[in-house]
């Protein structure tokens, strides 16, 4: 029993690596075309570049395995069958059950990593990229272009003559909220400093002039700040449970969570459906495994879809439910009442 649980898993590592990591890369490049889109908004590096896809990929690999596993014991199954192996284990004693349950353990594994990618590393990653997000597009609102009119920072109008390394020279800075109250502050040297929080211009040895009424004032200084009052994308990262907490009060957090529950169990529910057109006589039955593959993944994907936009914890459970003794008796009718 223990040589066979090693060849059947043999079978199956050498034909799901086949199917996966093809499928891994062709999703990748799909991501790479979001990370794209961001990066013409956003300067990133070589090393921002990777965290960014690295922030991508447990979703890359919450899409890929479900339909890889599905292919591949397809695949498997059929191979076996039409080489005659399923047919020399029937005649050594070993049912179809007992096959399709070292492949169960496999399924559950698979299940199991994809409920740890969904539940776990998807919502940190999430969160991790809109932190990251918010901080490029922020960033890049700093970014001063010398010799350039019309720049904004915060509710101040900023004009820069030139720059030299981080050191901003020949600074105009014009603030106006009404008529009756203008600023006007003039520097010769400036830094910009930002934090966590906030972010401000720090003035070096310059005047400044503000009109009120009638009056204009004068001051000179030989340092002065002007802050940012744009308030920054607060990114609140929440712990996982805090996270799914939220799906009590939340809609959409509750139909994510159906949605992530459903597709990564799908190893789990897809394997007597897939062994009931995949585990074949091949004198007496044609290969339709393709076909109904491509139908099963169709709609168990569309299903996972339903519970995304509209779905409840009853749906989830009629559908799993569904899919389970739906497999179940077809696997009973083609395959297990046979061998």
């Amino acid at each position: 029993m223990a040589n066979l649980k090693s060849y059947l898993s043999n079978q199956f590592s050498r034909t799901f690596f086949v199917v996966f990591l093809p499928l891994f890369f062709i999703v990748t490049l799909v991501y790479f075309v979001r990370i794209s889109i961001l990066t013409a908004q956003i300067k990133v590096d070589l090393f921002e570049l990777l965290e960014l896809y690295l922030y991508f990929l447990p979703s890359i690999i919450f899409y890929t395995l479900p339909i890889s596993f599905i292919v591949s014991l397809s695949t498997v199954l059929v191979r076996l069958s039409s080489e005659n192996e399923l047919i020399a284990l029937y005649s050594l004693g070993v049912d179809s059950k007992s096959i399709i349950l070292n492949y169960f353990k496999l399924a559950t594994i698979f299940s199991i990593l994809l409920l740890a990618t969904s539940l776990l590393a998807m919502p940190m990653a999430k969160q991790s990229y809109n932190a990251f997000k918010s901080d490029k597009i922020y960033d890049a609102k700093l970014n001063f272009t010398p010799g350039s009119l019309g720049q904004k920072f915060g509710d101040y109008y900023l004009y820069i003559e030139k720059q030299i390394g981080s050191t901003f020279q020949n600074i105009i800075i014009f603030s106006k909220k009404d008529n009756n109250n203008e600023k006007i502050f003039v520097a010769k040297e400036g830094l910009l400093v930002k934090d966590a929080s906030s972010s401000s211009f720090k003035l070096l040895n310059g005047y400044g002039y503000t009109t009120n009424d009638d009056n204009i004032l004068q001051i000179k200084y030989s340092s002065l700040s002007a802050f940012d009052t744009r308030d920054k994308d607060a990114i609140h990262f929440d712990k996982i449970v805090e996270y799914w907490l939220k799906a009590q009060n939340d809609q959409e957090t509750m139909h994510r969570l159906l949605f992530f529950s459903f597709v990564s169990l799908i190893p789990i529910l897809s394997i007597f459906g897939v062994a009931a057109f995949s585990m074949i006589n091949p004198r007496y039955q044609g290969n339709s495994s393709f076909s109904v593959i491509i139908v099963m993944i169709v709609l168990l994907y569309a299903f996972a879809s339903l519970l995304d936009k509209m779905g409840n914890i009853y749906m989830l459970i009629a559908g799993v439910a569904s899919v389970v003794f739906g497999g179940r008796w077809l696997f009973k009718q083609r395959v297990e009442r046979y061998f």
